[in-house]
């Protein structure tokens, strides 16, 4: 049976390019979506073209119960989870934590570090097996290089969820590597990607990937490349691992 991957925000960015990339390489994956089913399944209807299965999970992943809902959706469609990539996630405008209002600051904390808690629980449950004929089960958290730069005057916020989500990498990391799970991490840099209209600056794209030591913004593929390695028994014994795939950030 071909692998089965399930991806949080897989209709867009980064998450839609790891679940094409991993789709062309004939595994199965769930599509996992908040509010746009159009774009999702459009994902869905690419991964099939390229020879993978998938199917379109909508779910907010920063309440308990759609979690759930979503990974009982993803077995029910193909049998037990292999891989689960920890992708959805939120920015906002540009400005100082000064500004920050207490609804932004619960917004992103609640999708990027309560929701990357949720879904890492529900994966510690499900992915750990007592069969000794189990294959190689993964967890891959998609962070940010803000995690390390702090983001100041932009948001710091933002910055410091990632942080969270880095710290959740390596604890459960060592929790679940004698259940043979592995948990790793990849710290995108300024990747070309919609996210970016969120922070009201057209130009920063532009502007800090051509400050990189490459000289460019990233592209979501990219980043992808690292994710889908990660999830792959390729990086049978890497676990506890950041990759920072930020053109030299």
């Amino acid at each position: 049976m071909p692998p089965t991957l399930l991806i949080t925000g897989a209709s867009r960015g980064i998450g839609r390019a790891t679940a094409l990339l991993a789709g062309s390489r004939g595994w199965s994956i769930g599509v996992n979506y908040l509010s746009n089913g159009s774009l999702a399944a459009e994902t869905v209807s690419a991964i099939q073209s390229s020879g993978g299965r998938a199917v379109a999970l909508q779910g907010d992943m920063a309440v308990e119960a759609d979690v759930q809902r979503v990974f009982d959706a993803m077995e029910s469609a193909f049998g037990p989870l292999d891989g689960v990539v920890v992708n959805a996630g939120v920015t906002a405008p540009i400005t100082t934590l000064a500004e920050m209002s207490v609804e932004r600051l619960k917004k992103v904390f609640d999708t990027n570090v309560l929701g990357a808690y949720l879904c890492a629980r529900e994966a510690a449950r499900r992915l750990p097996s007592d069969s000794p004929d189990a294959g190689d089960k993964s967890i891959v958290f998609v962070s940010s290089a803000a995690a390390r730069l702090g983001s100041p005057n932009e948001f710091v916020d933002y910055a410091g969820s990632k942080g969270a989500v880095d710290t959740l990498t390596v604890g459960l990391s060592k929790e679940l590597g004698p259940k043979k799970v592995r948990v790793n991490g990849v710290r995108p840099g300024i990747i070309r990607t919609d996210i970016h209209a969120a922070s009201g600056d057209a130009g920063r794209v532009e502007r800090l990937g051509g400050a990189a030591p490459l000289g460019r913004a990233g592209e979501a593929e990219e980043v992808a490349e690292a994710i889908v390695w990660l999830a792959s028994p390729a990086a049978s014994y890497v676990t506890g691992s950041i990759i920072d795939v930020a053109g030299g950030r």
